[in-house]
């Protein structure tokens, strides 16, 4: 296609994309070099942890023409989660019996909603053009969307890395569509994060370890959701009430005043997980787990560790005869697991 076309096809696509519900769009080319060494250098670092699946596939990541043959661009795309419904994250966060649960997490799984209008959009660009070469994404293959995001403009990634965008903060998501049209590249985000520190000195497990820079194995997002074995015991008090990610980097950063709230009603709050109490939803079995929250993205974790991740925030509650005998009642779990963590959170009301 010529340039010129090619230029009024990118301004289909951003029309498309926002009557699909994208905030922004942007096009990267597919060279992620300095991406791919700040990736080498963390996991030599170990700073991975148990993601033993963010090695496994090479130097895939970075080139993304060995993911999918014949790619040359990546058009990126955000949408907005944050659910203004929601209730106040602070006060949760400072409820010692209540549940907080990262805001991205209390509706329906993103995947899903994100590849299926990706895909949409990627049809509406075939009756343009014909029959292209393309792969939809959203965290569903190993990419460094983040990088890609920025290098096509749609925010830079902050000292927390996280992606910031100065009209709406990081509370969206990320989605990817790697294609064979050469389509015209957007500019690149620049950084506003400037002498800014709250994000570092908020965290609560020190996870940040310097400015760019997160040992995930410190991460109570990490702890909460990808570990599967024992959270470690010096993490344990400074996760609070925590029981599914954490949001502090981002609540404690200044750019998300601008944050807007999300027109899907799918990331709205079900189930009450916006401020649960602890006791309610340790009380869940596991087929009340898998059915109350089937469609969410907490189902992954699975029973075992939402009943370990709770059993660490009740051993952070304040003392009292409910709580304990709440923990009582998981005393003899059939998983060992929930039993380490049971004693230790009765241990804490002694």
């Amino acid at each position: 296609m010529e340039e010129k076309n090619l230029d009024n096809l990118f301004e289909k696509i951003q029309f498309f994309g926002k009557k699909l519900g994208f905030q922004e769009l942007g096009v990267s080319n597919i060279n992620l070099a300095q991406a791919d060494q700040a990736l080498t250098a963390w996991l030599a670092a170990g700073f991975h942890g148990e993601m033993d699946y963010m090695e496994r596939h090479g130097s895939m990541r970075s080139h993304p023409e060995e993911l999918l043959p014949g790619t040359i661009r990546v058009i990126t795309a955000r949408m907005d989660y944050w659910p203004d419904v929601a209730a106040d994250p602070w006060p949760v966060i400072e409820d010692s019996e209540k549940a907080y649960i990262s805001r991205y997490a209390l509706g329906r799984d993103y995947h899903k909603l994100m590849r299926k209008r990706l895909q949409k959009l990627a049809s509406k660009i075939e009756e343009d053009v014909g029959e292209m070469g393309y792969r939809v994404f959203s965290d569903s293959a190993p990419i460094l969307e983040k990088a890609l995001a920025e290098k096509s403009g749609l925010g830079w990634i902050g000292k927390h890395t996280n992606l910031l965008n100065r009209d709406h903060g990081s509370y969206f998501f990320l989605g990817e569509i790697y294609t064979d049209l050469p389509l015209p590249e957007t500019a690149a985000g620049e950084n506003h994060c400037g002498s800014c520190t709250a994000c570092i000195d908020m965290c609560p497990t020190q996870a940040i370890v310097a400015p760019y820079k997160v040992d995930a194995r410190r991460c109570i997002s990490y702890l909460t959701i990808e570990l599967r074995t024992s959270i470690p015991l010096e993490f344990r008090k400074a996760m609070g009430n925590r029981i599914y990610g954490c949001d502090d980097c981002q609540l404690a950063c200044p750019w998300n005043k601008f944050a807007q709230a999300t027109v899907e009603s799918d990331y709205l709050p079900r189930q009450g997980l916006d401020a649960a109490q602890l006791l309610d939803l340790f009380a869940w079995t596991e087929d009340e787990f898998l059915s109350r929250l089937e469609g969410s993205p907490i189902r992954r974790i699975g029973h075992e560790a939402w009943l370990r991740n709770i059993a660490v925030a009740l051993g952070n509650a304040e003392t009292s005869d409910t709580i304990v005998a709440g923990l009582v009642t998981r005393q003899s779990d059939p998983s060992e697991l929930v039993r380490e963590h049971v004693a230790w959170a009765l241990e804490q009301h002694d």
